[in-house]
């Protein structure tokens, strides 16, 4: 029985539960940082995945870069919000692609200790984002 469920979970993709672009917050690596946090707050999601014009992935800005950029930049935080989330992004970052298992991609995720990892094509052009909880739910199937 084990063995069984091991193939089945190796038969699984990350294309198959990955989020589409529309159901995360991406946004241009000109918005300006305020932008960029409000999106967050409306998908509620501690990630927004930060893309170029041809929609090419530049960078990740995370709950953990405001915390980080809260206690290391010395300015007002209204100061911060209209700089370009560009400048405070993580330009070095993981990510996956949409044939990668789910299996390996989880075990990427837990390595990294992160909820979220985007999903990009051989050109870095985003393509989605796993998020833990889907990934889990097919899992285990509910």
């Amino acid at each position: 029985m084990e063995n069984s469920m091991s193939t089945q979970i190796e038969e699984i993709y990350v294309k198959d539960v990955m989020m589409n672009c529309d159901s995360f917050p991406v946004v241009n690596d000109r918005e300006l940082l305020r932008e960029t946090i409000i999106e967050m707050c409306n998908y509620g999601l501690g990630i927004a995945c930060i893309v170029n014009e041809k929609k090419q992935l530049k960078g990740v800005f995370t709950d953990g870069d405001i915390r980080r950029l809260i206690l290391k930049v010395q300015k007002p935080i209204a100061a911060l919000f209209v700089d370009d989330v560009k400048d405070y992004c993580t330009k070095i970052y993981s990510s996956i692609t949409p044939d990668t298992s789910l299996k390996s991609a989880i075990l990427l995720m837990e390595k990294l200790n992160i909820w979220d990892l985007p999903v990009v094509d051989n050109e870095n052009n985003l393509k989605g984002l796993l998020h833990l909880h889907p990934a889990l739910k097919k899992l285990l199937g509910i």
